[in-house]
């Protein structure tokens, strides 16, 4: 196992389309979501040992979720899980760890990973991250790993490569989240795939990039490292934060840069961003229900019914619809307006007794 292998898992989102499932004090990449025995931060963090050392996996996380972190991953050094004083996007939470990694390793090649996605064929997304880690050991490339489409899908974003015989291929646009029509557009081309958001490449490459493509944060993130794995460490990173902006790593660096490549991967995939493909990617029952509770179900089908051991959910004439009881929250809507979640918590944050359900 190559000592050069670096992994980051990003787990510092909240999950605010898996609420009031996913909450602050527990989002959704520390839960059994798919009910398999794992949460989804261990089975993306298991899913990188046959290909990287085991000291050499860290976990970025906002910093109220340090101990949750290592409870979940006690093969973890307490220097292996990066906290982020708050949550600003991908792009300052790379930076942060790239630059530790560099300090440790100036030749190191990184895989950054959410920490919340599913991902099927184990095998053969482990040698994909193992062939795409060998094509950036040169320190000149950005690598983003795409999944060919298999439906004309307006959630996830769309990378279009260039034409050549190589699985490795030439970036040439991005799109987030198109329409239903330019999806089924992108789908009928042949030459778009689905972003996974799994990115690899050299330490190197990306804190080059940073300098050409974000130079106020490449400015603010060299000056703190300075500081980094010494004491005064959390007080540099703290000022760092407090100057960057929000943004994330495919604004700020992938659509700008002009060293940016796409592998063509065959595992199966799902960022499992909403209750529609968590049911998607649940076992169902003869009606297309995806049941994780003790419930007696009528005339119901093509639905979500989760919930706890002690509570009994009896539900008659639905189609479509997430049915769940969650602590201190009951909810019953259409489970494929995820757009519909952002509004319930934005609305629960203007209660004056909100974040007592969040």
């Amino acid at each position: 196992m190559d000592k050069n292998f670096y992994v980051v898992l990003m787990a510092g989102g909240v999950g605010t389309r898996f609420w009031p499932y996913s909450r602050n004090a527990q989002p959704k990449q520390f839960l059994d979501v798919l009910g398999v025995g794992k949460t989804l931060l261990q089975a993306s963090y298991e899913r990188f040992l046959p290909v990287c050392p085991p000291q050499n996996i860290y976990v970025v996380t906002n910093e109220e979720h340090a101990t949750l972190t290592l409870q979940q991953l006690p093969g973890l050094n307490p220097q292996q899980v990066l906290t982020e004083p708050m949550r600003k996007n991908t792009a300052p939470c790379i930076a942060y760890a790239c630059h530790k990694i560099q300090k440790l390793n100036p030749a190191a090649v990184v895989v950054v990973s959410p920490s919340d996605h599913l991902i099927l064929n184990e095998a053969d997304f482990q040698q994909t991250i193992l062939k795409c880690l060998d094509k950036a050991r040169e320190q000149d490339k950005l690598i983003t790993l795409g999944i060919k489409p298999t439906r004309p899908e307006t959630g996830y974003g769309y990378i279009q490569y260039l034409e050549g015989k190589q699985a490795l291929k030439k970036v040439k646009t991005f799109t987030e989240k198109p329409e239903l029509a330019l999806a089924n557009t992108f789908l009928q081309s042949g030459d778009f795939l689905w972003n996974a958001g799994i990115f690899v490449w050299g330490v190197k490459a990306i804190l080059s990039a940073f300098q050409k493509y974000l130079p106020e944060m490449a400015e603010v993130f060299d000056e703190a490292a300075n500081q980094f794995n010494t004491p005064t460490e959390r007080q540099a990173l703290e000022s760092a934060y407090a100057q960057t902006k929000n943004i994330s790593i495919d604004y700020g660096i992938m659509e700008k840069a002009d060293n940016v490549f796409v592998w063509q991967s065959n595992f199966a995939w799902s960022d499992l961003g909403s209750w529609s493909s968590l049911h998607d990617n649940s076992a169902k029952d003869e009606f297309n229900n995806a049941v994780s509770a003790d419930a007696l179900l009528y005339d119901t089908r093509n639905s979500v019914i989760k919930g706890s051991a002690d509570k009994l959910i009896v539900a008659q004439g639905l189609n479509g619809y997430l049915v769940g009881a969650f602590e201190n929250v009951f909810i019953v809507c259409e489970k494929d307006k995820e757009e519909l979640f952002r509004r319930f918590v934005n609305d629960l944050k203007a209660k004056p007794n909100g974040n007592d359900y969040l």
